[in-house]
């Protein structure tokens, strides 16, 4: 049994402005479409083996991630394997603890002997066939009780990347002598030189009951605080699908991740060496290098004109830019930031990140576009003591039964009608019409139809954040 875990964290912050805390890398979407969590679920659904030894797919992901995960796992289309289940963190605190917290459930639910494919969640690989043979390799050797991680063949002395070092032949793949952190240039260089070192993916495979051993051993205190963690959770009595962390145990845990707390201490890990077109997608570079270029290695995504320019990179899937007279840049537009960087700078993109949480702007959290389980809300226009905003509500959800205490609200119907609750009277709204919510009045929205529901909301009132809000009811559980 083979049963592939995804690790979904991490705000990506080099790829702001389009990976933002509230709408984080895993879920952007390539050239293609399609999101890379959505490409790694595919990926964990065919490397599974046949249908007697394919077992479910288990996510570990933040709590505020979860309806969003959902929506892209069903766009999969991969039938029973919908209903994979989520392991929920209430915050992050890296791999160590996720990856002890889905081997307790694996070992519990399937056996310690257990296999247990660890991939991240914003990772692209192109060569499918070439991961499943690496799979293949890494299954025989954890069958042997080894940890085993996989070992990129470097293209290139990149100091971007960790560094495995391999040593001798076992199976298909090496032994791990020891791991090293991203060097600078001329350390890279000897590394590559040598032909005995593999960048670090952070990818994983192993029995369920290996790695909880081994970090009883190597990490103690992550042992103790995920123990406490696990007896909590199986006390809160969860559901089937959904296993939510409780925050009280969960915050005791040491924030660390596995290389650190396992695999650099551990005697018993193997590497795989592997050549499948991996990227971590770990910067703008590395989105840019996956478009074809023209013949002045200009690159676009999106609508774009470049005049007398080079090695320049547009991604704009809104509006036009027109490139006049530039050479290496990047520029990166969205309906509410514009990225302007050289490409040499692109890892310095997390400190723009940095300064606006710092100044607590709403840019390194949300898009004008916001995700919430019933649907997005898209922000208009907003000014003193007003804010407009698109809402579409997918068909058969509704908004928490809520409160505002400083501001009204006037709801005009687009298409499809809306089930309000406002006050003491529940009326339908069709298309065209409308209904005022005073402030302090009790309302809920509802998608009654099949099809979407999209309405305007014009908001007026002294106070217009997204805090002033009470909840009374909610499908979500977010009352």
């Amino acid at each position: 049994m083979l049963i592939p875990v995804i690790l979904s964290g991490g705000a990506g912050t080099r790829l702001w402005p389009v990976s933002r805390e509230g709408h984080p890398k895993p879920f952007m979407k390539l050239s293609d479409g399609e999101s890379l969590l959505l490409k790694t679920y595919r990926r964990a659904a065919e490397v599974g083996g046949d249908e007697s030894q394919r077992g479910e797919i288990l996510t570990v992901t933040n709590r505020d991630y979860y309806f969003m995960s959902k929506d892209e796992f069903a766009s999969a289309q991969l039938g029973e394997l919908q209903s994979g289940t989520f392991m929920l963190e209430p915050m992050g605190r890296n791999t160590a603890p996720a990856a002890a917290m889905a081997a307790r459930y694996v070992a519990e639910k399937y056996g310690r002997d257990a296999l247990m494919l660890v991939l991240a969640a914003d990772h692209l690989i192109q060569d499918e066939e070439g991961f499943a043979g690496a799979v293949a390799s890494a299954v025989e050797l954890a069958n042997r009780g080894k940890l085993v991680t996989f070992g990129i063949v470097p293209t290139s002395p990149d100091t971007g990347f960790g560094y495995i070092e391999a040593g001798e032949k076992i199976g298909d793949g090496r032994t791990a002598l020891r791991f090293v952190e991203k060097p600078d240039a001329v350390k890279a260089a000897e590394y590559v030189a040598t032909g005995n070192y593999l960048w670090n993916s952070g990818m994983f495979c192993f029995k369920a009951g290996v790695i909880l051993d081994e970090m009883a051993r190597s990490a103690p205190d992550v042992t103790a605080a995920t123990e406490a963690c696990w007896a909590a959770l199986q006390a809160s009595r969860p559901s089937a699908q959904m296993l939510e962390i409780p925050a009280e145990s969960f915050q005791t845990v040491p924030d660390i991740s596995i290389d650190y707390a396992v695999m650099e201490r551990s005697s018993n890990v193997a590497v795989v060496p592997s050549s499948f077109g991996w990227s971590d997608i770990g910067s703008w570079g590395a989105i840019r290098d996956l478009v074809a270029p023209d013949q002045d290695s200009n690159r676009a995504v999106g609508d774009a004109i470049f005049v007398d320019s080079r090695n320049t990179y547009v991604q704009s899937p809104n509006r036009l830019v027109a490139a006049v007279g530039v050479a290496d840049l990047m520029i990166i537009d969205t309906p509410d930031a514009l990225l302007v960087a050289h490409p040499d700078r692109a890892q310095d993109v997390k400190q723009v990140v940095a300064r606006l949480k710092k100044e607590n702007h709403d840019a390194y959290k949300l898009h004008r576009t916001v995700s919430r389980p019933w649907g997005t809300y898209t922000v208009l226009e907003e000014g003193p003591r007003f804010k407009i905003k698109r809402i579409e509500v997918k068909p058969g959800a509704s908004l928490s039964l809520q409160m505002h205490h400083h501001r009204s609200e006037h709801w005009i119907v687009v298409c499809g009608m809306a089930k309000v609750v406002n006050g003491e009277k529940e009326i339908f709204v069709r298309t065209n019409e409308s209904t005022y919510i005073p402030a302090g009045h009790k309302h809920r929205l509802e998608n009654p139809g099949v099809l979407d529901l999209v309405m305007i909301e014009v908001q007026s009132g002294e106070y217009l954040g997204e805090d002033d809000i009470v909840r009374f009811q909610d499908a979500y559980g977010r009352a």
